[in-house]
């Protein structure tokens, strides 16, 4: 099913033969909590992930018993922008993969480890997946965009519920509400982000990175903005190798 497995420090990465590059944060000790190494363990996963050949998607999940308990403990005191930024590098990099991108959501996913689950395009949640801000709860202004991530993911009022009223939601709640795709059971979950994310492997990556690109850039936009937007690219993916291809293909069958 996979590669032999990349490791660096606390994370790991499997290629599987569907193209899906499988990123795990593997400190379960600690609940995969962040460190200044972890998250440079993380940052040169990504790395080795845009430099393989044939990555068509990826996947970020944790080692049971956490998806990510946040930064670990100690890390926020006396933090300054320096420290801050440097823990939020971890979620940005994912944020910013040009690659289409599941969280796999087992166990809590905590202050830092909510925003690494909402940097991904969408998530896959198990019956023990919790997204917990828990931000203001220690005191804590939301930090790392997770206003911008969450309000845009699943609209002002869930996302006031979870950052202001301290609303924990559980995994099956959690695809109720569309914080997840779906919820499925513990032992289904990995496969089950990695059957989604393998479908969208199959789409050319200039097509799937620029379709991301459009979701991105056309927030805000009037419809009539959008459709010029897309009008654009889509006459631009008539002239690529890829499209040729599938056409090819269709007058075939």
């Amino acid at each position: 099913m996979t590669s032999p497995r990349w490791v660096q420090g606390e994370v790991t990465v499997d290629l599987t033969e569907d193209h899906v590059a499988v990123l795990t944060l593997d400190a379960p000790g600690r609940r995969n909590a962040l460190t200044p190494k972890m998250v440079g363990d993380i940052l040169a996963a990504v790395d080795y992930i845009e430099s393989a050949d044939g990555v068509g998607a990826v996947v970020v999940t944790g080692t049971p018993p956490a998806f990510c308990a946040g930064a670990a403990l100690g890390q926020l005191d006396h933090a300054d922008q320096q420290v801050l930024r440097q823990i939020y590098s971890a979620f940005l990099r994912v944020h910013q993969l040009s690659l289409p991108t599941v969280a796999a959501v087992g166990g809590p996913a905590v202050g830092a480890g909510l925003n690494l689950a909402f940097a991904c395009d969408l998530r896959v949640a198990s019956p023990s997946g919790i997204f917990d801000s828990r931000f203001a709860k220690i005191g804590l202004h939301p930090g790392g965009g997770v206003t911008w991530l969450l309000r845009n993911a699943v609209g002002q009022s869930t996302a006031t519920a979870i950052l202001l009223f301290d609303q924990k939601i559980g995994g099956v709640e959690a695809a109720e509400r569309g914080l997840a795709w779906t919820c499925v059971d513990d032992d289904k979950l990995l496969a089950t982000a990695v059957a989604l994310a393998a479908r969208a492997a199959r789409i050319p990556v200039g097509l799937s990175s620029l379709i991301k690109r459009s979701l991105a850039d056309t927030m805000g936009f009037t419809h009539a903005e959008a459709l010029e937007l897309e009008l654009e690219r889509q006459i631009w993916t008539t002239t690529q190798p890829w499209y040729a291809a599938a056409r090819s293909a269709t007058k075939m069958r």
